[in-house]
């Protein structure tokens, strides 16, 4: 967190996830308050790219035999 607000109004930061904002909450304790804060700043001045489609990861692993997603 010393890092982005190091970084903030001052220079580019990326920051990827797998988690959509609503599952922010869950993910750092359930606490609003510090959730409301971190996306506060990170959306500000941002642009939000939504990557949709299967990863590039998993991709290859199915294609090489390595991954059955079928067998859950």
């Amino acid at each position: 967190m010393q890092n982005i607000l190091k970084k903030y109004e001052t220079g580019s930061i990326i920051i990827t996830s797998n988690l959509t904002f609503t599952k922010w909450k869950e993910a750092l304790n359930n606490d609003e308050a510090l959730t409301t804060a971190i996306l506060d700043r990170l959306i500000h001045h941002s642009y939000l790219i939504n990557v949709m489609g299967e990863s590039y990861r998993l991709k290859q692993k199915r294609e090489a035999g390595l991954l059955n997603l079928s067998a859950k």
